[in-house]
């Protein structure tokens, strides 16, 4: 992260660099990044921005002398790639694993002083002194992260690597790894050559959802008080039909049903599968 620039409408980027080194959170990795990959994350980000989905954007590529070595299809066939650094932007880089990775540390102060910044900075609708102010993010991101993954499904994207870390508070499409779009409906569709147990295969991705949402309670659950986190497990709860409801919704407008009809839903699960034929 590099700084956060406000533009003339007033509206505030984080600036992100990709591809550009090492930092203290790169762990055995390079931190480096290929064209081939960044050529992929600029025009994917900019389609979905264009599609209507929430997303990063991408403002730059630059083009590195630097080889970078890496095993594409990890086969063994490790090959010396071209370099290039992507800056990337977006209205937060605050992830799912931003607040698991304190709460598992056990530094409570720093998550509450952290998800009070994220609320007054991003969550405007919530009041800053409301004792139930982390209930109603949970609330937000809940509602949210199931609309995103409704319009991902919508459109046929897989994200290929759903873990909490690639999981934006603000429930935005971030980090551009081994993501595809489906030429056909294929539920077991994995754009994830590592993928080998199909864990984040497109039919899988509401679940992983959940998955994802319950660990970010479990990360809240040390701030909220006994009858708090009652009502956040009921609001996980709803998750579920927030998915389905938003889901369905996409899929009816796409074959242009204009009105309410109890076979909809039928109809829309009879096509997909005949799509499978």
């Amino acid at each position: 992260l590099i700084g956060v620039y406000t533009n003339r409408r007033g509206e505030r980027w984080e600036l992100q660099l990709k591809g550009s080194g090492k930092t203290p959170y790169s762990r055995n990795g390079d931190g480096r990044a290929v064209l081939r990959s960044s050529v992929r994350e600029f025009l994917c980000s900019e389609a979905m921005h264009y599609l209507g989905i929430p997303t990063s954007r991408a403002a730059s590529l630059v083009v590195s002398d630097d080889g970078v070595w890496r095993d594409q299809f990890y086969n063994g066939n490790i090959k010396k790639e071209r370099g290039a650094i992507v800056l990337r932007l977006a209205k937060s880089w605050f992830r799912i694993g931003s607040l698991e990775i304190l709460a598992h540390s056990g530094e409570l102060d720093l998550l509450r002083r952290l998800l009070d910044f994220i609320i007054q900075e991003h969550f405007p609708s919530i009041a800053k002194n409301d004792s139930n102010r982390y209930l109603e993010f949970f609330s937000t991101v809940v509602s949210e992260t199931a609309n995103l993954i409704s319009l991902w499904m919508s459109v046929g994207f897989a994200h290929g690597v759903c873990n909490t870390d690639n999981f934006s508070l603000l429930s935005i499409t971030i980090d551009y790894g081994p993501f595809g779009f489906m030429d056909s409906y294929d539920p077991n569709f994995v754009p994830n050559t590592s993928d080998d147990e199909r864990r984040y295969k497109i039919g899988n991705q509401a679940s992983v959802g959940l998955f994802n949402l319950s660990k970010l309670l479990q990360a809240l659950k040390p701030l909220l008080d006994p009858r708090q986190k009652q009502l956040a497990a009921q609001i996980l709860e709803g998750y579920g039909e927030h998915y389905y409801s938003r889901f369905t919704e996409l899929f009816k407008t796409k074959l242009g049903l204009l009105e309410e009809n109890e076979s909809d839903n039928y109809l829309i699960a009879f096509l997909l599968k005949v799509s499978l034929l």
